[in-house]
């Protein structure tokens, strides 16, 4: 599986909630949280744990993450 950042964005947005507060929510500064939610930085497990409670998955982190297909499984359009 692999963390669907696309999908952390969404649901972010979905709520409401600006880079910002979020990652205050997540006691970070605001590049900070850019960078996670970019790519460029990885998020941490209890970051990813805190994210699912803030946005309101409670319990669920698997929200964010998509499953894998390796390449030679994928179907061209």
């Amino acid at each position: 599986m692999r963390l669907n950042l696309k999908r952390i964005k969404a649901e972010r947005v979905a709520r409401g909630f600006t880079q910002d507060e979020v990652a205050k929510k997540l006691n970070m500064n605001r590049s900070s949280y850019i960078k996670r939610e970019n790519g460029t930085t990885p998020f941490g497990a209890d970051d990813l744990a805190n994210l699912a409670l803030i946005l309101g998955h409670y319990n669920d982190i698997q929200i964010f993450f998509a499953p894998s297909v390796a390449k030679r499984e994928r179907i061209k359009n």
